[in-house]
């Protein structure tokens, strides 16, 4: 599953070239059935054929082409296992298995048996179900979701939200991380309960930011449950695995019997302990797990137009461009996203969980698709830009570009386009209600502009990526010199509203960030309000064994004794429950199966954090309040206020980020 671990981890599989948008024909309406006319009428659509101009998509040359690059790969990544898929024209070019499915047993991974978690993946199985169903005219992809559901989805000024919001992600859901993945039966529950449990804040207008949602997913499979009657994994078994013959998968956890000698361990290296199988909690958006060859039936299927899921016209709809973010970059269809490269069509999806990393891609103009998982993210998360180079080496390899000139910019064009950007960033897909919203103050980025107009955007250490040199390719477009990313920009009045890179742009943007929140100068005015919290901490003490060594004593009685005092304790207070939330997020971040656990924890951090927050600052401002009235040393006065600075400042943290309250949803 794409998780929120800055992240936005995992929004970034691959890489794309973006050309200029292609027209496209007007969608058919869905909203109901197709007459047996127009069914046959649909039926008589090509498959596309592959196009020229790269190396024979053949295995013998795929097969050493993987054979020269998947095991030293994994070796240097320290990956246990793989399985790469290749389709081409209706057929199973080849299916590999690289490493171990289980390293402490040497269990090879076997691409026809070894079951893999594809994570996000399993939403092309959800919107595959959603458009089954309105093909049928059992679902409208432009009504109000609510008259779906058991439950109601609240509005946002006034607007419903609908199953083209959802297949777009753009529903406009904050993020919630809270029991995505557990490992621990006892903490897993149905998908359903998670659903009404607690439906995140709406912090977007429906249809106008993408923000990638899980939640949103889920209730699209809510919704084929209840409209299909059928509980949701067995709708996906009965409608989809079993029409394609894909007899080694399924949605339900945990696993069958049959199915669970055959289940490959997850890793978060090859050299530590297998992290247990994964519970995922909005199931319909990544519970799937699923053989290689099972994935490689899915993608033949897409690839010939829905044969055997869907009827041509639907399937085509389902690929077409259905939103559009940023203009010059990818756009996000049905559920899939654009990951065009080279010229060429591609739609596509990527997958994460703590364990398993995926992605598959569909060459729609040409036939052939490409599968990858690994059970591991390997050393420092290598996953991600091994992807990324193994979907850029095939498209090269057997999909090169042709030959174009590059357009010619006028500099001074460029960098005031530039400059349009320059500032701080923060991701759309983000929490809002609870302290999770941290992770935005922790993970902003900052463009700037060079003295010769260069840019400098440095979203490749957000997403995980390697670093990008950004040359201008257009207006408000900018392409890496040394890859095929793009960079783009959307202009509202004059400003920049939303920007984006290619490989997410579908599925997520980047916001500009208010200047109150702005981590350019709030984080490092929040590490000096440690230092001098900590500071006031450590000397106090100190300066006691100093003054007793030395048979001194402290200057001050009475009211400004005790207000001395207090200080003291409000900064050690104010210190130890920052650093608590530190300790919490952190680990909460490493391992988002904290479940009651972490209720109560959150329960204990929200009232220490009132009285600590709260009434350290108030403290403190008594404190300077009596150090300027009284006769103290210029120092000690300075000092003083520099702990209400520091006071304040993490009191607006806490407030900003929602760090004082008693809520435990996230």
């Amino acid at each position: 599953m794409r998780k929120v671990i800055p992240f936005l981890v995992a929004l970034a599989a691959i890489v794309s070239l973006p050309l200029a948008a292609q027209p496209t024909q007007p969608a058919p309406n869905l909203a109901r059935p197709l007459s047996p006319t127009e069914a046959v009428q649909s039926s008589s659509v090509q498959v596309p054929q592959q196009q020229g101009g790269g190396a024979p998509l053949t295995a013998a040359d795929v097969n050493a082409w993987l054979d020269g690059m998947m095991p030293y790969a994994l070796a240097r990544g320290d990956i246990p296992g793989a399985v790469v898929v290749v389709v081409n024209n209706g057929q199973i070019v080849t299916q590999r298995g690289f490493g171990y499915a289980n390293v402490a047993k040497r269990t090879p991974v076997d691409p026809r048996t070894t079951l893999f978690r594809p994570g996000s993946i399993s939403k092309l199985f959800t919107w595959t179900a959603v458009m089954q169903l309105v093909e049928q005219g059992r679902l409208n992809l432009d009504a109000d979701v609510n008259q779906y559901l058991d439950f109601r989805i609240p509005p946002y000024q006034g607007k419903p939200i609908t199953l083209r919001n959802i297949m777009t992600h753009t529903a406009g859901f904050e993020e919630q991380v809270k029991d995505i993945i557990v490992t621990d039966p006892a903490k897993a529950l149905p998908y359903e309960t998670l659903l009404k449990r607690w439906t995140p804040h709406r912090v977007y207008a429906p249809g106008s930011t993408p923000a990638y949602s899980n939640y949103a997913t889920s209730l699209a499979g809510y919704m084929v449950q209840r409209v299909s009657g059928e509980p949701f994994d067995q709708y996906v078994a009965r409608h989809i695995f079993a029409p394609l013959g894909m007899s080694r998968s399924t949605f339900r956890q945990p696993l069958p019997p049959a199915l669970r000698p055959l289940m490959a361990e997850g890793y978060t290296s090859g050299s530590d302990e297998p992290v247990g199988y994964e519970f995922v909690g909005p199931a319909p958006a990544g519970s799937l797990a699923s053989t290689g060859e099972d994935m490689g039936r899915f993608m033949i299927a897409h690839l010939q137009n829905g044969a055997g899921l869907l009827q041509p016209r639907t399937a085509q709809l389902m690929h077409s461009t259905a939103n559009l973010p940023i203009p010059g970059l990818n756009g996000m269809a049905y559920g899939f996203y654009q990951h065009n490269i080279n010229g060429r069509r591609v739609i596509a999806h990527g997958g994460d969980t703590n364990a398993f990393h995926s992605d598959l891609h569909l060459f729609l103009d040409n036939g052939a698709g490409l599968y990858v998982s690994f059970n591991s993210r390997g050393k420092e998360g290598v996953t991600t830009s091994l992807r990324q180079a193994l979907f850029e080496q095939f498209a090269d390899r057997y999909f090169p570009a042709r030959p174009s000139a590059q357009p010619t910019v006028d500099p001074q064009a460029a960098r005031a386009n530039a400059e349009k950007i320059a500032g701080t960033w923060g991701s759309s897909r983000r929490a809002f209600s609870s302290f999770v919203s941290i992770a935005d103050l922790l993970g902003q980025t900052r463009i700037t502009v060079g003295p010769d107009g260069t840019l400098n955007a440095p979203v490749a250490e957000v997403l995980g990526l390697r670093p990008f040199k950004w040359v201008p390719a257009g207006p408000m477009l900018w392409r890496d010199a040394n890859g095929h990313e793009m960079l783009g920009a959307k202009v509202e009045n004059g400003r920049a509203t939303q920007l984006s890179i290619n490989s997410i742009a579908p599925i997520m943007v980047f916001l500009p960030v208010p200047w109150y929140l702005d981590s350019t100068w709030l984080l490092p005015l929040l590490y000096a309000s440690m230092a001098v919290l900590a500071l006031t901490v450590i000397f106090w003490p100190t300066r006691a064994l100093v003054r007793r060594r030395m048979s001194g004593t402290l200057a001050l009685q009475g009211r400004d004794l005790k207000a001395y005092r207090w200080s003291r304790i409000a900064a050690g207070a104010i210190l130890g429950v920052l650093i608590a939330w530190l300790i919490a997020v952190t680990l909460m971040f490493e391992d988002v199966s904290f479940g009651g656990a972490m209720d109560a924890i959150l329960m204990l951090l929200g009232i220490l954090s009132l009285v600590a927050f709260v009434g350290g600052f108030l403290v403190l401002l008594w404190y300077c309040f009596t150090a300027w009235r009284g006769k103290w040393r210029w120092p000690a006065k300075v000092w003083s206020v520099l702990l209400v600075i520091a006071a304040a400042t993490v009191l607006h943290v806490a407030f900003a980020y929602k760090l004082i309250g008693f809520a435990t949803n996230y």
